[in-house]
């Protein structure tokens, strides 16, 4: 398949001037040596973890990140990390969280007439889908503005449904709470660069768990192109545009083919956090999720390029390596588990022992070149640290 060229897309944020903790420019500076446990004792540990078994493949050499983590989206096995509890800034690959905590609240076909004060305090040089004041957007067009050109402004616009952005990043603080994102400090609803944001890939290996288990957030993450409602000509009626999705994965671009399998779900860049990417692929029935942060490479697109060969790497090694922790259960999972199951401790390890300090395709679209579907392989239940977490696996699916 031929990769659809993404001209004259902008970059997915543009930051705030300020300085954030492990920010490009900084490159000398070392993980900590304590970082979170959770989910396992080896992904607290500070370089690459990996335990190969006989026939297991080697990591390939040409990965940069300074924080990553490949593991089966089903089970919650890691099987690779790097630095997994390193808290950096997240960019945009944080409004995955903004989608886990806000898109239930709303259904899609809800229509909001935008006023003045839903895009006030947008950043300078935010990344924009076009909304415009005094028009009406339904839900599903505010949250494809979300995925697919990581629109801030549609993100101000829901979080003031939501109650305002203050309350917006309270919620969204419960949120990875409840996932177990202990590494996570949210200050901004949209990713835009804000002194002592972070994340880790670890938390948001979570966020992007968590969110595939929503049809809809499935739906959006997947989706290359759709059409945007524009502003109103001279007889009052709306022409949509095309948007397409910034995830270079999904879409391709110059050098870069669409990823095999691939099935959303994030990318970010800001000078703070260089770029980040979260991705979910499925081949012959086995689901995998990687996550990258921060590559010190001058290849071109190399978070995307990154994040492939870990792909590549964790779909040859299936079954032959031990894995190195789990992605956790959210404690409200654990908390509704059957009497007598419980979270095991060895594993679940909540609490704020293990939080550093914290002061320091959708209808109406389209698929495009890229051809998206929605295929259907059946439901699982999916017993995890002894609390029963569904991952219902529509996942899309690329044709071929």
């Amino acid at each position: 398949m031929a990769a659809v060229p993404a001209a004259a897309v902008p970059r997915d944020d543009k930051p705030a001037a300020s300085a954030t903790p492990g920010a490009p420019g900084q490159r000398n500076d070392a993980p900590p040596t304590a970082m979170s446990k959770v989910g396992g004792d080896q992904l607290g540990e500070a370089g690459t973890q990996v335990r190969l078994g006989a026939g297991a493949p080697v990591l390939p050499k040409d990965v940069t990140g300074r924080s990553w983590i490949v593991a089966d989206a089903e089970s919650g096995k890691v099987l690779a990390s790097h630095n997994a509890h390193w808290r950096l800034p997240p960019a945009s690959t944080l409004k995955m969280l903004f989608a886990d905590t806000v898109l239930p609240k709303f259904p899609r076909d809800e229509q909001h007439l935008v006023v003045a004060k839903d895009l006030a305090g947008l950043g300078a040089g935010s990344s924009l889908v076009g909304v415009k004041e005094n028009l009406s957007y339904s839900v599903h067009d505010l949250w494809l503005g979300v995925f697919l050109r990581s629109g801030n402004d549609a993100v101000h616009v829901l979080s003031s449904m939501n109650g305002g952005v203050a309350q917006t990043v309270t919620d969204m603080q419960h949120k990875a709470d409840d996932l177990q994102a202990l590494d996570t400090r949210v200050v901004s609803p949209d990713g835009y660069d804000m002194p002592g944001q972070v994340s880790s890939a670890y938390d948001l290996t979570l966020f992007a768990r968590s969110g595939l288990q929503n049809k809809d957030f499935r739906e959006y993450c997947a989706t290359a192109t759709a059409k945007f409602p524009g502003a109103e000509n001279k007889d009052k009626k709306r022409e949509a545009f095309e948007i397409q999705n910034t995830n270079r994965l999904l879409t391709g671009d110059f050098g870069l083919n669409p990823y095999n399998g691939i099935a959303g779900v994030k990318n970010g860049n800001t000078t703070n956090a260089g770029a980040t990417f979260t991705g979910v692929a499925e081949r012959d029935g086995k689901v995998l999720l990687v996550t990258v942060m921060n590559p010190d490479s001058r290849e071109s697109q190399a978070v995307y390029k990154e994040a492939a060969r870990l792909l590549d790497w964790g779909f040859a090694a299936g079954g032959k390596v031990t894995p190195v922790g789990e992605l956790v259960p959210p404690k409200s999972a654990t908390a509704t588990s059957p009497a007598g199951t419980g979270a095991s401790a060895g594993s679940v390890q909540g609490g704020a022992k293990n939080r550093p300090d914290q002061a320091g395709a959708a209808k109406g679209s389209e698929s495009g070149g890229a051809g998206i579907a929605l295929g259907i392989i059946g439901g699982a239940l999916v017993l995890v640290a002894g609390a029963v977490f569904l991952i219902n696996r529509r996942w899309p699916l690329r044709r071929r």
